[in-house]
Order: structure tokens, then C-alpha cells, then sequence
């Protein structure tokens, strides 16, 4: 049997359904889960184990037998806690097969096999009583429901089921409530990845600026919420407008309510300024007290405590609707509203109490412009870099002329409307070519500043492009960033050499294609944390988790082992072992040749550290002594602590040493490489040797 997955064609720029053997699914949740970083959550997990201890003595103090339900058993980590601290049983559920399966091998490994009963079903299919799933209902409810916004799991609909069907009344809850808290801040570079500014472009005949259309101005963006490692954004990025408030509190010992609500709190501005973000984070108190606590909350916010790091658990970026002014000391009322899944904020003036009860409650937010359905937030980020668009701007000036033909390829780009300035005047005017989503997004754009009529977009495929799309004229400049929407890893966006090879009969035979080439790079890296989602963990809390460390590495050797994964990794500190190293090169002047592209050599380390992996990534050159980097800006010390590129994705190559962590030498004097780049599919398939 086998089974069809979505998967981005390097070569043509397009989602594909790819057939994949049966167990593809299966092993990329396992390869791909958080397991192991949830493991090495040392806080969470101390943390869990303190609540349950009290929350089964008290349960015993009261003469009662310990009857735990755990929901999302995962390992069976939480219930191997309870059964240790003298539960009487715990029901373990778990609706991942696989996963269901091993937590009963790691249960019976643990000797836990007559206290733990794992059910492999959705906590709504459990039944209770004599003939039921579980004999009674648990009087002690432990779950780890909860992603970086809280409920985006759907923790509140399996709470509120599991109060009315699977539990006791007034029952005893780990965790026993959770507390969301928000502050107001202004940050330039946030409200970046949700607004486009306008873009200054200086010209022969004067400075123009290019605008967003008044839709995309007014736009409430789309509702998912911006997780990221907010401890990695300096203190220099943004303004702090109003102390951290708790929003809201969920309290899980007692019966909750998944419909759709909103919550209000006044917020007294520490300064003036423009609201724009709302900083979110929330924490846990594992006991009714507040003694047992485990937060998320940023580094400025508690700065003397430790940090733990982790990766299943951020923080949130939510985008106002607007800019708000706000002034020191006037107060303003900030809105969440929450339906079973998202949160998302209003900010207002401060209101009275007669009109709290009249408000109405209004709808999520969805993106009425299109921009935020074509640009994600990284993209909007990079079309906001002004020191990016002036490297495109140096470049086409240098290029372009007076009586230039232009053709684009790249997804919503502002390169057409750059060129048009910048000397691509002259009839015939620019063409972008366009076969995706953005036609009226881009229309409108064009319109917003007059050049509706300038920039012809073509609706067509790059190998269905036609003479008579060009009006039967000869492209003499070619231009891509490149940027397409579907490229997951940094060589992806190769497809401009594709498309570019696709339209070659359009092409003057001395055509100016911008960039002129690309090439791939490459460095030996020591994560600070990273490393921690593909560490084995062996034991955790006492333990025996070694069956899921054999399952998440027999998931990577099925293949993800062998590929390098997307990270963006101005969230993820590293250190270079090795200099950059350039490996492959792309001369997009050429079609794309038939034979593959192959390198191989070695790369000497520098630092003493732990070879974690390779990072890799795209330099794109425009022009002579002009390249645009997807990846490392600088090695900013001698300790080769690492500046990458904020608004790209880099691709990380774990060695498989790391898996095996015990066998890795200190210092490995090199590392060897094979890459290959195949053409036919736009993969790059590598191997690593230490």
C-alpha cells in the first residue's frame, strides 16, 4: 500500500502529490516530532514531577485511591510519574498508534505494566464503567495539552469533554491552571512581518516611493499567531509600552468552557509610543498554591532566573490590526478574543463599565488584500530590508537601459516596479510572468502607483510563455530575486534557473540575467540548543525512555537522516567550527545542464566544539561585486559566534554522530562532503563524514 504526500517540485516551481511508501507518514511525525526536546525540558519535567507528587498526596491524605487519567501520554512519561508517586492507577491515552505501542513497551520496561493501563483512542471515544475503557472515572487529571499559544492544540474542547465524561467533580488537575500574560510593545522590526512600508527608490528624475494599496493598509493580516524564540530578539528591537499583565487564567481542575469568549484589561502605558504587537507568553502552576511553577515568560521579564530552553514551547508575536498611539500614564483597554483554537487583540481607548456589556463580539481576522496569503512573515520582513532593496536597486541600474525588455520571474516581487524606475521606461514596458496566486494582489499594487499600464503580467507558465505574450519581442534583461512561495529549503529557489531555461528561445542571445549566478555554501557549526531535538535522552526523571530514542533515530534512517531541515536560525544561536565554504555554483547565463552537478572535499575545523552538523545556504549574484546572502551575514567574534539572515531559512544537516552523541570525538581535525545536485529533480542529495 501506498500513500500520497504533498511535496514542492524544485523543477517546476509546484506542489506535487508524490507516492511514498505506506510508512512515510509515520515515520516523518516521529522523525519530525518534539519528542526528544520535550524529554530534555528539564524544568517542564521536574516541574510535572512535583505537581503530581502532591496532587496524589493530597488526593491520599483525603482517604482516597489515586485514579489518574493521563490524556496525550505520549512516552507514558506522566503516568510512569504518577505510578512512582504511589498512584493507585493511571489510564494512559494515546491516539497515535505508534506511539501508543511504544509508551506500552516503555511501560512494562519501567515496570509499570500493572499500574498503567495506555488506551490507543481520542479521549472523546473513551468509555467508563464496568465494561468501559476505565472502570471509574480518575480523580486526578494530567495532561500536556498545550503548544506555544496555549489552546492552539485543542486543550480546551479535550478539557471540557474530559470534565463532563472521564473525571470527578472537583477532581485534582496537573496542571491546575494556566495563566496567559501580554505587554505592549512598539518594534519597527516586528511590525515588519505584517506591513509593507513604503519603499524609497532614487531615480534620474527624482526620488519615487512605491506604496502598498490602501487594502493591504487596512488589512488585519491573517489570525495564525507568529511563534518564535522571542529570548533571541535584542533588547535594542523593540520598546516595552506597558508592564506584563496576566490576560486570562484557565483553571483545569474545574470544568471548562471551549466557546468563544473574549477578556478585557486596562493597561496603563510605562511610555509613549505606537502600539503595534502584543507580546504574549502564558505559565503554568502545577499545584493549587502557586509553588510549583513553570514559565515561558521572556528573558526581560524575569531576568535573575534560569533559563531553560526549549522548542515546543515559545513565545507569540500577535499583530494589531493598526498602529495605536498610546500615551504614558492614559490608560487603554486591550481586547483578547479567543474562539477553541486562536487568540487574536484589539486596542482601544479605555472604556466604562455601561459599555462593556454592549460590546459586540466581531470575527476572526482574514486577510482581505491577499498580501498576507502570498507574503509569509518572513517574506514581509525581507521585502522591508532597505539595505536588500538597495542591493537590487545598485544592481538594476547597472544593467538596465532605456530601451531594455524586461521580463520577471519571482513571486510577488517589487523588482517590476523597482526596474520601471529605474530606467525601463521606454515602450515595450516590463512583463512579469505570473501562474500562481497574486494576480489581483499584484494588480492593484500596480495600480496604487500608477503603473497599471506600464507592467504587463502575463498569466502563464514559464514553458507556455509565447511571442505573442511579449508583443513578438526578444527579452534583453531577465530578472528573478529569486523568491517562490513554495520553496521550503534554501536551494529550492533554483527554480528561476528552470524557469529561466524554460523561456530561453524569448531571449536575446546577449540577454543581462539578474542574478547572473548563484552558489551554495556551507559551514560545520556547535548549536547552542538545537542539538537538544535530535539528542537521544535515555533516561528522563529515572526513567528508562531508550525504546523512543531507538524510535525517533529508526524514523530519521528511514530518510530525514539523510536530508538537511529548514531552520531559521537567528533563533537558534551557533557557533562556526569551520570558514564558510562555497561548494557548488549555478551560472544562470547557461540553461540548466543535463548532467548533475557534483563537489566533493573536506573542511577543516578551526574552534574546538561539538560538530553538531552543516548549515547551508544561497548566495545569489546580481551583478559584478553585488551578492545577496540567504544565509550567514557575519562570523561576529573569535568565538565564531554566527549573524544570519533574519528573513530566510537555513538548511541544517545533522550528523548523525549527534545521535550517537557518545561516540563523537572532541575535535575531528576535518570534515569530509559529497554533494550532489541532481537537475532533473532540483535536490541536493549530501553525506557527511567526521
Amino acid at each position: 500500500m501506498k500513500t500520497f504526500c504533498g511535496r514542492a517540485n524544485p523543477t517546476t516551481g509546484a506542489m506535487e502529490w508524490v507516492e511514498e511508501d505506506e510508512n512515510y507518514d509515520y515515520h516523518q511525525e516521529i522523525a519530525r516530532s518534539r519528542y526528544a526536546d520535550m524529554l530534555h525540558d528539564k524544568d517542564r519535567n521536574t516541574k510535572y514531577y512535583q505537581g503530581i507528587r502532591a496532587a496524589v498526596s493530597r488526593v491520599k491524605e483525603r482517604g482516597e485511591r489515586a485514579i489518574v487519567l493521563d490524556i496525550g501520554t505520549g512516552t507514558g512519561l506522566l503516568s510512569m510519574m504518577a505510578a512512582s508517586a504511589g498512584a493507585d492507577f493511571c489510564y494512559a491515552l494515546e491516539v497515535f498508534k505508534p506511539m501508543a505501542n511504544a509508551a506500552v513497551k516503555i511501560v512494562e520496561k519501567n515496570g509499570f505494566h500493572d499500574k498503567i493501563k495506555v488506551i490507543n483512542k481520542h479521549s472523546t471515544e473513551v468509555t467508563v464503567g464496568p465494561d468501559g475503557d476505565m472502570q471509574c472515572r480518575a480523580n486526578i487529571l494530567v495532561t500536556e495539552l498545550f503548544d506555544t499559544e496555549l489552546i492552539g492544540e485543542g486543550a480546551l474542547p479535550t478539557y471540557e469533554h474530559a470534565h463532563k465524561y472521564l473525571v470527578q467533580a472537583g477532581c485534582e488537575a496537573v496542571p491546575h491552571r494556566a495563566t496567559v500574560y501580554v505587554q505592549l510593545v512598539e518594534s519597527n522590526r516586528m511590525w515588519a512581518w505584517n506591513k509593507l512600508f513604503p519603499v524609497r527608490v532614487k531615480a534620474e528624475d527624482g526620488e519615487k516611493i512605491i506604496v502598498a494599496p490602501s487594502e493591504m493598509e487596512n488589512c488585519p493580516g491573517v489570525p495564525s499567531v507568529c511563534d518564535i524564540q522571542l529570548n533571541q530578539m535584542p533588547s535594542r528591537d523593540f520598546t516595552v509600552l506597558s508592564d506584563a499583565t496576566a490576560m486570562f487564567r484557565v483553571e483545569f481542575s474545574k470544568p471548562v468552557r471551549s466557546a468563544s469568549t473574549c477578556y478585557r484589561v486596562p493597561l496603563e502605558p510605562v511610555r509613549s509610543g505606537k502600539a503595534q504587537i502584543v507580546l504574549s507568553w502564558w505559565d503554568l502552576d502545577m499545584d493549587p498554591f502557586g509553588r510549583i511553577n513553570c514559565t515561558m515568560a521572556p528573558y526581560w521579564i524575569k531576568p535573575n532566573s534560569a533559563f531553560q530552553w526549549r522548542d515546543h514551547w515559545m513565545q507569540c508575536v500577535y499583530f494589531l490590526p493598526n498602529e495605536e498611539p498610546v500615551l504614558q500614564g492614559q490608560l487603554v483597554s486591550l481586547t483578547a478574543w479567543r474562539d477553541e483554537y486562536s487568540l487574536w487583540y484589539e486596542l482601544q481607548k479605555a472604556r466604562g463599565e455601561e459599555e462593556k456589556e454592549a460590546d459586540v463580539r466581531v470575527e476572526s481576522p482574514v486577510c482581505r488584500c491577499q498580501a498576507h496569503l502570498l507574503w509569509n512573515r518572513p517574506r514581509f520582513g525581507e521585502l522591508n530590508d532597505q539595505n536588500r532593496t538597495q542591493q537590487y536597486i545598485r544592481s538594476l541600474m547597472k544593467v538596465l537601459k532605456a530601451d531594455s525588455v524586461c521580463l520577471c520571474i519571482s513571486d510577488g516581487s517589487l523588482l517590476p516596479m523597482l526596474a520601471h524606475y529605474l530606467g525601463a521606461k521606454q515602450v515595450p514596458s516590463f512583463f512579469l510572468l505570473l501562474w500562481s496566486l497574486g494576480f489581483s494582489f499584484l494588480f492593484a499594487f500596480f495600480k496604487a502607483n500608477h503603473l497599471e499600464d506600464k507592467i504587463k503580467i502575463i498569466e502563464a507558465r514559464p514553458e507556455m510563455l509565447e511571442s505573442s505574450h511579449l508583443e513578438d519581442q526578444k527579452i534583453s534583461v531577465l530578472v528573478g530575486e529569486p523568491f517562490f512561495t513554495t520553496s521550503l529549503l534554501p536551494w529550492h529557489n533554483l527554480y528561476f534557473w528552470y524557469a529561466r531555461t524554460a523561456v530561453a528561445s524569448h531571449l536575446t542571445s546577449s540577454v543581462t540575467v539578474l542574478p547572473q549566478s548563484a552558489s551554495l555554501h556551507m559551514m560545520i557549526v556547535e548549536f547552542q540548543d538545537l542539538w537538544r531535538i535530535r539528542s537521544p535522552c535515555g533516561t528522563c526523571e529515572g526513567f528508562d525512555v531508550q525504546i523512543m530514542d531507538d524510535m525517533i533515530k529508526n524514523s530519521l534512517n528511514f530518510r530525514e537522516s539523510k536530508e538537511a531541515e529548514p531552520h531559521p536560525l537567528w533563533e537558534y544561536p551557533c557557533k562556526s567550527l569551520s570558514d564558510p565554504q562555497e561548494v557548488l555554483t549555478f551560472d544562470f547565463r547557461k540553461t540548466v545542464p543535463q548532467h548533475c552537478l557534483s563537489t566533493e572535499g573536506s573542511v577543516t575545523l578551526l574552534r574546538k566544539g561539538t560538530s553538531h552538523g552543516a548549515v547551508l545556504w544561497m548566495e545569489y549574484h546580481l551583478a559584478a561585486d553585488i551578492s545577496i546572502s540567504t544565509g550567514l551575514m557575519q562570523i561576529s567574534n573569535e568565538k565564531g559566534n554566527c549573524e544570519w539572515n533574519p528573513h530566510c531559512k537555513q538548511a541544517v544537516y545533522f550528523f548523525s554522530s549527534v545521535i550517537e552523541s557518545e561516540t563523537l570525538p572532541a575535535l575531528p581535525s576535518a570534515v569530509t562532503y559529497a554533494i550532489n545536485f541532481d537537475t532533473k529533480t532540483g535536490e541536493i542529495a549530501m553525506d557527511f563524514k567526521l
